[in-house]
């Protein structure tokens, strides 16, 4: 088993880690540069198979998409509601005697009613705190193309030709 340093100190290499994807042929400050790389190194004919795209530098971003009341709230608690009440009414529909449309309608409509009632009263309960409707999103500072070792110089000539993105 390969080793790493961390600190100083001798770490056992996991397989199937980061170190385990190759050689860096060329690195990109956004996302859909090293996509055109790999996708001119497809192109060509490069086995890409053998080759990854790996972002360094992660960072959670957090974008606010809009403020959220109690009415945003209750309507998004109806959905799970529903989503819920109607998982429920189909297995009572299949497994009961009733009529499996009605059942099914009646788990919808309650998990619906239930989940408006207590998305209003979470949102409520808040008392202004987390006022508004997050998104989260993964991004890397930097992303790198790393392919398998015995390929990395075919990789690096052929990148060499890649037209200059405009």
């Amino acid at each position: 088993m390969a080793t790493s340093t961390a600190g100083g100190r001798e770490l056992p290499r996991m397989p199937g880690t980061v170190a385990d994807l190759g050689v860096s042929v060329a690195a990109y400050p956004r996302y859909g540069q090293a996509r055109r790389a790999l996708a001119y190194l497809s192109d060509n004919r490069f086995p890409v198979e053998h080759a990854s795209i790996v972002g360094s530098d992660l960072s959670m971003v957090e974008t606010a998409s809009g403020q959220l009341t109690t009415g945003r709230a209750a309507w998004r608690g109806a959905a799970a509601g529903a989503w819920l009440g109607l998982f429920i009414g189909v297995m009572f529909g299949l497994f009961g005697r009733h009529s499996w449309w009605g059942v099914v309608v009646a788990g919808l409509a309650i998990g619906g009613v239930w989940g408006a009632i207590l998305g209003a009263v979470a949102r409520g309960g808040a008392r202004g705190r987390r006022g508004f409707v997050p998104r989260g999103a993964l991004a890397a500072g930097s992303y790198e193309i790393l392919v398998e070792a015995g390929h990395a110089e075919q990789a690096r000539s052929m990148l060499a030709h890649l037209p200059v993105d405009r």
